[in-house]
């Protein structure tokens, strides 16, 4: 790409290889090197269509059709050392596994872009990245800039870019990026593209709603599989765990909340009334308000973290509780042996708490059901999430469900007035 004055500076990846060089390049050998060193990825990259195309400089993904496709350019792969394909492959892999193409596009979108690679870049290794990658706590190389006006505006992004923290969401790099005006400038201009070279971003394009849900569907499905798959084998490759715990989160949703909502309020359910001049009052007609009865549940949810609960399990069902807090309130009890009302949460319709894990002893459920108990004048029934690694706590004296996590069993028979609830998940088809 040649400089001008409002050019980003050129990097050492726009080296090409010869086209000699890129007619040789295959991206099987590295499909086959995934599998074996990156079982994860490999299992994700089957569900994309592959392209190979000079249309991008170097690669990316795309939605066409409802399809996902990786394209790439053969004379820019062919230049890479092949630990860097296989981490350029990564990469492409996350913006996918993020929905960075689909629903969480933002603008502008060339900080949007930015903010997408530090956020992924963050989880692969330097030496696993092309060069000019975008990679939070490092600087920009500025060497090819000559003009002192840019240099100084390419420095003050350069030293943004250093000062940044590793393993931040795309969203909070893109905050960042957009409180400074110079820095969103020079981003958003003619050259913002020319320093977040390693992959292209060009085809992500604009989707409907029902081609997102179609898309994101296939995302899940793909992500879904490849979990079951690893966690079978016990291969997940450089994932770590918080990032597996993620993952998880993001596939969890197999338990059918509205199914279980309307049991619940249709048999545990208290009115809200408000008086409201739409509803006639039936003893005072067109003088009084009448008044209108919003029937909900008051529910407590109790998650089982005791020591056999594992981690991974913990991160599955906050997705889980992720997908109730889209529909209704309600409050959070962690538990082991005892309830831990200090760390209790009162989860509002749409927020997403951390997965935080509070205890880790023994377990009693006779605990959850006491507090439960307790405060019957708070709540219209009750929810259990666990590993079902405990002993009867008896009746409940309003409507109870139990949740139990993939793979495991409740050891008691369910009462009359209970709902059970077998996730599928890891080991489950």
């Amino acid at each position: 790409m040649p400089q001008s004055e409002t050019t980003a500076p050129e990097t050492p990846v726009n080296q090409l290889a010869s086209e000699e060089e890129a007619a040789k390049f295959r991206l099987d050998p590295y499909l086959v090197s995934l599998m074996l060193h990156e079982p994860f990825f490999s299992h994700v990259l089957r569900g994309f269509d592959k392209i190979s195309s000079d249309a991008v400089p170097t690669a990316g993904i795309g939605v066409k059709d409802q399809n996902v496709f990786l394209v790439w350019n053969p004379r820019f792969l062919a230049s890479l050392e092949p630990i860097r394909v296989r981490g350029l492959l990564k990469h492409e892999c996350y913006h996918w596994i993020f929905k960075h193409c689909t629903a969480r596009k933002q603008e502008p979108h060339k900080l949007w872009n930015w903010a997408t690679d530090l956020a992924i870049n963050s989880l692969i290794l330097e030496t696993e990245l092309p060069e000019g990658g975008l990679i939070p706590g490092q600087s920009l190389d500025l060497s090819q800039l000559e003009d002192p006006t840019q240099k100084e505006k390419w420095q003050k992004v350069s030293d943004l870019i250093e000062s940044f923290p590793k393993d931040k969401a795309s969203e909070w790099y893109f905050a960042e990026l957009s409180k400074d005006p110079d820095v969103k400038e020079a981003i958003e201009g003619d050259g913002g593209d020319g320093v977040a070279f390693m992959d292209d971003h060009g085809e992500w394009g604009d989707l409907t709603e029902e081609e997102r849900q179609i898309v994101e569907g296939k995302i899940k499905k793909t992500l879904s599989d490849a979990v079951k798959k690893c966690d079978s084998s016990g291969q997940w490759g450089s994932i770590g765990s918080d990032v597996r715990e993620k993952i998880r989160s993001m596939v969890s949703n197999e338990v059918p909340w509205e199914t279980l909502l309307r049991s619940f309020c249709g048999m545990t359910q208290r009115a809200n009334k408000r008086r409201t001049m739409k509803r006639i009052n039936r003893k005072y007609p067109y003088i009084h308000p009448g008044v209108r009865a919003n029937h909900t549940a008051a529910l407590a949810v109790y998650m089982d973290q005791s020591a056999s609960v594992s981690t991974a399990d913990i991160a599955l069902l906050f997705g889980e509780l992720n997908n109730l807090g889209k529909k209704i309130d309600f409050h959070l009890f962690p538990f082991d042996t005892t309830v831990d009302v200090e760390n209790a949460i009162k989860w509002r319709k749409g927020q997403k708490p951390p997965a935080v894990r509070s205890r880790s002893g023994g377990t009693s459920f006779h605990a959850a059901q006491e507090h439960f108990h307790n405060n019957l004048d708070r709540f219209d029934g009750m929810i259990i999430l666990t590993d079902g690694e405990c002993s009867d706590p008896g009746p409940s004296r309003k409507r109870r469900a139990w949740v139990i996590v993939p793979g495991r069993r409740l050891y008691f028979d369910p009462h009359a007035n209970d709902t059970l609830i077998q996730m599928k998940g890891r080991s489950d088809s």
